[in-house]
């Protein structure tokens, strides 16, 4: 019997005081350790938008940690979409 590997994208929309506190390095360390692909930027009405691809075990660990709070800053909570990988992402930044 083989495992399948199932790739999926996340798409996280963080809420609360997470700009200007070290929330986007703290997620794209997260990420990097759960070997995932994606981004974390700032958007204009002070959210963090978090993208992220690949197995889902790895996705929904992440998005544990996103809620877990113990990231910097103030999580008031996090809506989250799933979605089928897209791909062409590389590494994890911060924008």
């Amino acid at each position: 019997m083989s495992e399948e590997v199932t790739h999926i994208r996340l798409t996280a929309w963080v809420h609360g005081r997470v700009q200007g506190v070290g929330f986007r390095w703290w997620t794209r360390s997260r990420a990097l350790e759960l070997g995932l692909v994606g981004s974390a930027a700032n958007l204009a009405d002070g959210r963090v938008e978090v993208i992220a691809e690949g197995d889902r075990e790895h996705c929904e660990r992440l998005l544990a940690a996103l809620r877990s709070g113990e990231s910097p800053g103030s999580v008031d909570h996090v809506v989250e979409r799933w979605s089928p990988a897209k791909g062409g992402l590389r590494g994890f930044v911060e924008r």
